[in-house]
């Protein structure tokens, strides 16, 4: 009933989040200017000369399919869109030209299309290989060249109506968007610590589960932010909006990389604690004295992850607090190890885990300035 209802939970989350994102300010800018550049296409394309103005109807199409979030994205998915009608156009071609469009040679070119399409030469556009070439043989039927020629060009307006109307309206880089998502990560990381130090002092066995599910999202969370960080490099790339270095973000890679080691090593210690209290194979016991120490400590090391910025005094009085926490664990450790004479294995991963993201949590660079630094760890941990 528990794993039921955090599932249930982490889907109203999910749905929220979704709803969230569909009206973010990036969002509506992508609504009010793809709304724009169809508007545009559809008014210049009875304009466009020869027979070409007889199909109007694809102009706002290409329009539409050139609006992408960022300028890399919609010059990408306009060339890729118009290749693959040009391919899909050139194979219907030949077979008007040979054959003719017949019962068995529409569906063998469309056949081809889909063939060719799988190459991966076309992107986006892969699906308009067999689509074009369909839409050629039965749409164009006798007037298939001209079919194909107005196609092709209203395809072409809307697709260069849509790139101008983003590089003139262009987006703002997607950097603030990856920050805010990068910090959440990290309120995340430190919630699930603090979980599982709630769950080790409190009743034995824990009552909750939540924390033991939640686990696993973590590594999901990891994929999430890696898409929307390389949406953010490329929001930048060919952005006037982004000259001068604005929207940078290397740091925020270094960040990702740094929470995702962070995430690792508290998997590591949920997976552990998970196998003692539910018995699972490879299970260590979970000695008594070790629970109120290893609850204290991952309190405290997960108040330090929360601190965006590592030089504050908050920062200092609660990486303080946390590395007095873990050493006051490893003493239990110790203690208990000699008086009874076998390992604390939850406690001894537990603590050298803790300590570990201890140090992560204090470092702001590189990743060959954090191996650096990760040789001198804090005093008294």
């Amino acid at each position: 009933m528990t794993t039921f209802t955090s599932r249930l939970r982490a889907r109203r989350a999910g749905i929220a989040r979704s709803l969230h994102e569909a009206v973010l300010p990036a969002r509506l800018l992508l609504v009010a200017k793809t709304t724009l550049a169809v508007g545009l296409a559809w008014l210049i394309a009875p304009h466009t000369p020869g027979v070409t103005d007889e199909y109007p109807y694809y102009a706002p199409l290409g329009a539409l399919i050139s609006m992408y979030p960022t300028l890399m994205g919609s010059a990408r998915s306009g060339l890729q869109t118009l290749l693959g009608l040009a391919t899909g156009i050139g194979l219907a071609t030949i077979v008007v030209l040979t054959v003719g469009p017949t019962w068995w040679t529409i569906p063998a070119v469309v056949g081809v299309g889909v063939l060719v399409s799988g190459t991966g030469w076309f992107g986006i556009g892969r699906e308009y290989v067999p689509i074009a070439a369909l839409f050629v043989l039965i749409v164009g039927g006798q007037d298939a060249d001209e079919y194909s020629l107005g196609y092709l060009v209203q395809m072409a307006l809307g697709v260069t109506v849509g790139l101008i109307v983003n590089v003139v309206i262009a987006p703002a880089p997607l950097t603030l968007t990856a920050v805010a998502r990068i910090d959440a990560f990290r309120e995340q990381l430190s919630d699930h610590l603090r979980d599982i130090g709630s769950a080790v002092s409190e009743s034995w066995p824990p009552e909750t589960e939540r924390w033991a599910v939640d686990s696993a999202s973590l590594a999901d969370t990891t994929s999430a932010l890696r898409t929307a960080l390389s949406d953010a490099d490329d929001s930048r790339r060919g952005n006037p909006r982004a000259f001068g270095g604005r929207g940078e973000t290397r740091h925020i890679h270094e960040e990702l990389t740094r929470l995702d080691r962070i995430a690792h090593l508290i998997r590591d210690i949920s997976d552990e604690v998970a196998d003692t209290i539910w018995a699972r194979p490879g299970a260590l016991e979970l000695d008594a004295a070790l629970p109120e120490p290893l609850s204290a400590a991952c309190h405290a090391v997960a108040e330090v992850i929360a601190q965006q910025d590592p030089l504050t005094p908050d920062d200092h009085r609660a990486r303080g607090e946390a590395a007095r926490a873990i050493r006051l664990l490893l003493e239990t450790v110790d203690a208990r190890t000699i008086d009874v004479h076998r390992s604390m294995g939850p406690g001894v991963l537990a603590a050298m885990h803790l300590r570990r993201i201890l140090i992560l949590s204090g470092l702001r660079g590189t990743d060959d300035e954090a191996e650096g630094e990760e040789e001198s760890e804090p005093e008294g941990a």
